[in-house]
Parts: structure tokens; sequence; C-alpha cells
């Protein structure tokens, strides 16, 4: 049908971008059969420029020049799974079917249930799936996907060997995508090509007959995606991955190396280690330490919470919300809370030692260095609150609501506030340096490689040298920030109020990738063993790989995440607005 050519994007002159041209050489004589095939061409583009998923490449272009269309697509390196299957020295390990199986169910049911309207490939077959350097799925040639509109007929379209009864008839639908997977799995599993064999007689050749290896419950699952009625089949994408996972959870490969880094959207695959319930919405983060779960709730309860079970150890009653992570230091827990106070609790008793009072909500997160709390407060003051008298030593008088957690060093205390103020100071309050940004900097400092890093409202993210306060770079966000970053590796991560995730590089600021979510970033990253985790407004706890971007799995709560996860001994701990409390396996 045309030429796919590699080619560099010359837009870019510093950095070599390569892309995938696609062209369509379009000579046909009769003039309608000619505009059948630009229409054909076209609507390809339009498909593909809707679609956002990591496992379907993007489009950056679309032309005609004379009789030539063109497509400018994301270069894919990798190798198709035909090429895969053609130097197979022998079957393929299960593990790294279903993989890539849950992989494939997922950008299937994303097509499945595309809006406004639903989209069906038509032409599932291994020459179609790329797998990436990374191991993963890409799903591409989109040339004869359709919009779906129940009871339309179509053209008689497909590959011989892969594609369903009903589809030679002119028929489409998600069950037909359904089958063309059962018939590729197949192929993957037993390495006869489908199109070497007489249509619709899968059932004639018994995968476990040909790879005993093959576990029966993955023949069963195969069987029923090819069976001849769409009724008999799996009747989504969805239903079909939900049967591949139980596979998984039977055989034991749910925890094997290849399906722990496969991305599938994983509110079916994961489940919690436990669920701890509060009374109201968690708006903050919770910290860990030897075995005990420490959270604070908007219900004004701050919770000790066992690690290892979720049981419920002790609380204790503020006069407000809390939204602030609590500190831990020397057998004691400080929290702030939206009453005004900074709270001095036992960790072991959860009884109250002390309280030192501020004149407005608290909203930051208490920071111990030198004998002192540091905490900031909406009365605009950070207080520098003495350990052992429970009095302040000093307050920095910031102008305006600090709701910034403070971060220091050897020598200096950092902070934003609510009016763009940025301050740099050392540990008697005194300022060292300012920077103003243009709004709100909520977002709380990190400083590493002698920069320091702050998001802010006015949508732009900022780098200066730690030591003088001058700007080294800004990076532009689509929408404000008050995500706390994370440096790790000279990458800085963050979160926007424009859904995406960045990851920067944090020497120049050049933009090594973005991941987008279905709502705000107000949460905040960790990266752990090369996996980033960060909760989204959406209500999903994402998991990405830190150097790549790409998703590797997500977990659904009932309410936005704002807090940032915490990680111990492999496990996650991280609250959402549903109330709850959640531990999963990292």
């Amino acid at each position: 049908m045309g030429s796919v050519y590699l080619a560099r994007d010359l837009h870019f002159k510093n950095v070599e971008k390569l892309v995938a041209v696609k062209e369509m050489i379009n000579q046909a004589p009769d003039p309608l059969i000619r505009q059948t095939i630009v229409e054909n061409f076209e609507r390809e583009a339009n498909i593909l420029v809707t679609l956002t998923h990591p496992s379907i490449p993007d489009i950056f272009d679309y032309f005609t020049h004379e009789q030539r269309s063109y497509l400018v697509l994301e270069y894919i390196q990798g190798r198709d799974m035909e090429k895969i299957l053609n130097d197979a020295k022998g079957f393929l390990p299960e593990d790294q079917i279903l993989a890539w199986s849950l992989e494939l169910c997922d950008v299937l049911d994303y097509l499945h249930n595309h809006t406004p309207e639903p989209i069906i490939f038509r032409d599932i077959k291994p020459s179609n799936i790329m797998i990436n350097q990374a191991n993963h799925l890409i799903l591409v040639d989109f040339g004869i996907a359709k919009v779906f509109r129940a009871g339309q007929k179509g053209t008689m379209i497909g590959t011989e060997g892969y594609s369903p009864p009903e589809q030679y008839r002119g028929e489409s639908s998600p069950p037909g995508d359904v089958y063309a997977f059962g018939a590729t799995l197949h192929h993957l599993l037993t390495l006869i090509d489908p199109r070497m064999e007489t249509p619709f007689t899968f059932s004639e050749r018994p995968i476990r007959k040909i790879n005993p290896s093959v576990s029966i419950e993955l023949e069963a699952v195969v069987n029923t995606a090819l069976q001849y009625n769409p009724q008999d089949r799996f009747p989504s994408a969805r239903a079909m991955k939900e049967a591949l996972i139980m596979v998984a959870r039977k055989t034991g490969a749910l925890n094997s190396a290849s399906l722990r880094s496969a991305p599938f959207s994983s509110e079916q695959g994961i489940k919690p280690l436990w669920v701890f319930e509060c009374e109201d919405e968690i708006r903050g983060t919770p910290i860990y330490d030897r075995g005990v779960v420490y959270i604070g709730a908007y219900d004004h309860n701050i919770y000790a919470v066992d690690a290892s079970n979720g049981s419920f150890l002790w609380k204790y009653p503020t006069d407000g919300g809390i939204v602030g992570r609590p500190l831990l230091f020397d057998g004691m827990v400080y929290i702030g809370s939206e009453d005004g106070n900074l709270y001095a609790i036992s960790a072991r008793t959860g009884k109250l030692t002390w309280k030192y009072a501020t004149k407005s909500p608290i909203r930051s997160s208490p920071q111990c260095t030198e004998g002192h709390i540091l905490i900031g407060s909406d009365d605009g003051f950070l207080h520098a609150v003495n350990l052992n008298t429970a009095n302040a030593t000093w307050k920095f008088d910031a102008g305006d609501a600090v709701r910034s957690t403070p971060f220091f060093t050897r020598e200096y205390i950092y902070l934003g506030c609510e009016s763009g103020e940025f301050f740099c100071m050392d540990f008697r309050g005194q300022i060292r340096w300012r920077y103003r940004s243009k709004r709100a900097v909520t977002s709380s400092p990190v400083v590493a490689d002698g920069l320091v890093f702050f998001g802010s409202v006015d949508s732009s993210f900022y780098a200066l040298d730690a030591k003088s306060g001058w700007s080294i770079w800004r990076f532009r966000m689509g929408k404000g920030s008050v995500s706390n970053p994370c440096v790790f590796d000279h990458m800085v991560y963050f979160g926007s109020a424009d859904g995406n995730i960045y990851c920067v590089d944090t020497a120049n600021a050049r933009e090594i990738w973005r991941f987008r979510t279905e709502h705000q970033v107000s949460g905040s990253p960790v990266v752990h063993k090369e996996s980033l985790y960060c909760g989204s407004a959406d209500g999903y706890l994402y998991c990405i790989e830190s150097k790549t971007g790409r998703l590797k799995w997500k977990y659904l709560t009932n309410g936005p995440i704002t807090g940032t996860p915490v990680i111990s001994n492999d496990v996650i701990y991280f609250g959402s607005f549903d109330h709850n409390l959640y531990a999963l396996l990292a």
C-alpha cells in the first residue's frame, strides 16, 4: 500500500529527532479510485491524530504533494512480531506472551471505547504489532481501521487467516478484533502461520498438542477468542484482559519479570496489601517508621497504622483538618493542623506532649533541624520552634501565607510563599537572597547539584543557583504547579495542573518526557528502583518508567490523590480523597 521511510525532522536543528514517514503513491487510473485512496489515507491521519495512548504511535504531520500523500509518525525502534516469529529458535515463553497480550488488551480497550465514536482496528496480526527496545507493544498501521457504528456494513477487508468470519461479509465490531487477537495468540504459541492454513480451522490445531508447555488456562482463553460466532467470544477486550489476568494468577506469571514490567492498567490486576479507612479525605502524605505508618486526615485526626496489616494503633484528634506530612523525630510525631497549632505527639502512645499556636491555619509540613521544628503558617511566618521549650526562637516574616514546606541544607533554609516570593535564609532567619515569581509558590523546594528547584502557580518551574539566587533556567508548563519536585539521577520530576507529569534535565531544562494523566497533577512524584510513582486528581496512582515516561501500571482509587507516596521495603503507602490509606507492592 506504500512505503515507509526513516527520516530526520529538521525543525530541530540541535537534536537528532527521527521520525517515520509513511508514503502512499496514488497511481490508480480511475479518478474515483484515486479519490477513494486519498480519502482512506486522510482517514488514517484523522484517526491517529485523535489518539493518545502509549501503545499507539504519535502523528506529527500530514500532507499531500502531487500524486503522493504522507504521514509523519513517531519512529518506533524495535521489531514487529512477524520478525520475532521468523527469528524464533523455539517456542516463545508464555510469561512474555501474556505480558504482550495484556498490553494489546489495553490498547484495544482504548480504541473500542474511544470517544466520540469507537474504533475497530480490523487488521490485528503480528506484522502490525511492534515490540520496541523497551520490550513494550506498539500497534501500527491504522490503514484499514474504521469508526464503528452498530449495524453498519463496510468493505470486505482484512488479512486472510487472522480476520474473523463476519469480516468477510463486511461486518466489523469489537468481537472481530478479539478474534484476530486470538488468531495472533495462536500463531505466537504454536508458530503455525494461519495464512498457510484453511480459514477458521484453529480447532483442528489444538495449542497444547503442538506446544505442551502452554497452560490449560491460556489455551482456554485463546479458544474462546476464536469462536466462530461473535456472541460466543469475549464480548470485549477488557473481558479478555480479565481472563488473561486470571491465567497469570493461576500460573504464577503475575509475579514474573515480564508481567511486572508490563504497562497494563491494573485496577483489575493489582490489589492492595491492605486498606485503612479514615473518617474524611486524606489530602496529605504519610510517613513510615519502624513498622508504623502515620497519616493525617481532614477528619482532624493524626493516625498511627500497623504497616504490616493496616490495623489501627491510635489516633489523636486536633481541632482542624490536616493536610501536611507528619514528621517523626526522636520518638515524637510532629504535625500542623488547620486549627493553627503545631502538635508534638508521642509516637508510641499517641498522647499529646505539647502544642504551639500560630495565628492561622497550618498547611505546610514540619521539618526538624538544629534542635528546632520549622513550620510555615497562613499567618505569613516561618516559625522556628524550640523542641525543648515549645516556644518560638525566631519567626521569619514572609509577607504572605507560607504553605511551601521549608527545605534546608547545612547552610541555608529555602521556602516560598503565596505572594510569589521565594526566600533563602540562614538558621537565624536572616535573608541571604530572595527571588520573585509572578504567582504563588506553594510547591516545596528541593536542592540538588547546587540548584534549588520549585514550581509556581505562574505556570513556570524554576531552577535557581542555591547560593546566589540567580536564575539558571525556567521551564514553561501548560498551567501552574503546586507539586513538590523530585530530583533523581540528574533529572527533576514534577506534576502540573495541565495534567502532565514532567521529566526535565536538571542541567539545561531539556524536556526528557512528559506523561499525560486524565486530570491535574497536584500530587508529587517519588522515584524507587527506576520507577516513578505519582498520584493525580483523576484518582489514579501511576507507576511510570523513570527514564522513558512509559506507563507500567496504574491503580484506581475513588478520589483525587494529592499527596506524595512513601515507599519502604518495596511497599507503597499513599492516601486518597476517598478516605483510604493504601498499601501496594511496588
